[in-house]
């Protein structure tokens, strides 16, 4: 390690132990002792006020009021890191092993009894994502690195399920994860304007030469959210959609992140949202999948997608069928 990560190993040591001997230290920190003195000697030099006591029961200590500084995270703020690492980890985040690794030092740096805790709050808590493709995440640090550089990135990218693959050349802007999906948002060359693209859909990506300046105060989160959610600006464009239903499904309704943004009103059989036609067009799938603890009241153009949407999985579904038969 560093002299400073051997300093501060030595403040970590000394709060959460009480009392080490030099030795102790250099065991500890498998350094020589005459460099623990040294390291000693410049923390006190810094104002760290150090106690060095002699005797068969001496060592090194801090003073009492220097004990409560926040050198060391509390109980809380270690569940929460704790908690927050899993997290991170199983959404694949793409320096888990770094992360893993900084855990490894706060317990190294901790006493039995702040270990144990730890463990416990580890044990206490398990996250639930979608298996992670990990060949993802070198694709994550390669775009990480090169929005961190404001350096452009070529892509193979496939738009969609089973299309073409298209050349695109990037400026990356962010970072987005959102709903077990990572997202690059950026200036994309070929289309002249900000896009979105799926990570898991980057199928090779180059590191350019181009430089480029990152837009003051843009906000990938914001740029995303805008295009995923219904412009309720308009209201001379906006539709209302009027559903009735069981309370429980309304609730699951309502706590939905499109529909959430839109809900105009609310009771314990029917909610009214506001939407404009593009996103309603989004919704047929999702409306269907609660089977019949909610109807649809209006608009009559929406029922009318409805029967469209349900008539034509009938017919494909119906047809499969039947060719399966004809096949046996």
């Amino acid at each position: 390690m560093s002299k400073a990560d051997n300093m501060l190993s030595i403040l970590w040591l000394l709060k959460t132990r009480r009392r080490m001997t030099a030795k102790q230290l250099a065991e500890q920190l498998e350094i020589h002792i005459r460099t623990v003195y040294r390291y000693i000697d410049a923390l006190c030099a810094s104002g760290v006020p150090i106690v060095s006591d002699s005797g068969h029961h001496g060592g090194y200590s801090l003073l009492a009021h220097f004990q409560d500084a926040p050198l060391m995270f509390d109980k809380d703020e270690q569940k929460a890191l704790i908690h927050a690492a899993k997290f991170a980890i199983e959404a694949g985040y793409p320096h888990g092993n770094v992360l893993q690794g900084a855990l490894s030092k706060l317990k190294l740096f901790s006493n039995e009894e702040q270990v144990h805790a730890m463990n416990q709050y580890s044990d206490g808590l398990d996250v639930i994502h979608p298996p992670v493709d990990d060949s993802i995440k070198e694709t994550l640090q390669e775009l990480e690195l090169a929005g961190a550089d404001h350096v452009a990135v070529s892509i193979d990218y496939m738009k969609g399920y089973g299309t073409a693959i298209e050349a695109r050349l990037l400026d990356l802007y962010g970072l987005v994860y959102w709903k077990s999906k990572w997202y690059a948002v950026g200036h994309c060359h070929l289309r002249g304007e900000i896009r979105s693209f799926r990570v898991d859909r980057i199928k090779q990506i180059h590191r350019t030469e181009l430089q480029y300046d990152k837009p003051k105060d843009f906000s990938a989160k914001a740029f995303f959210m805008q295009s995923l959610l219904p412009n309720l600006d308009n209201k001379e464009q906006l539709v209302s959609l009027v559903i009735e239903g069981k309370e429980q499904a309304l609730d699951d309704l309502c706590a939905h992140w499109l529909l959430g943004h839109a809900l105009a009103e609310r009771s314990n059989t029917a909610a009214r949202f506001c939407l404009d036609v593009r996103t309603l067009e989004t919704l047929p799938y999702l409306l269907l999948s609660y089977g019949g603890t909610i109807r649809v009241i209006e608009p009559d153009f929406f029922m009318d997608q409805l029967i469209q949407v349900t008539t034509r999985m009938l017919h494909y579904y119906e047809s499969q069928r039947m060719t399966d038969r004809s096949c046996q």
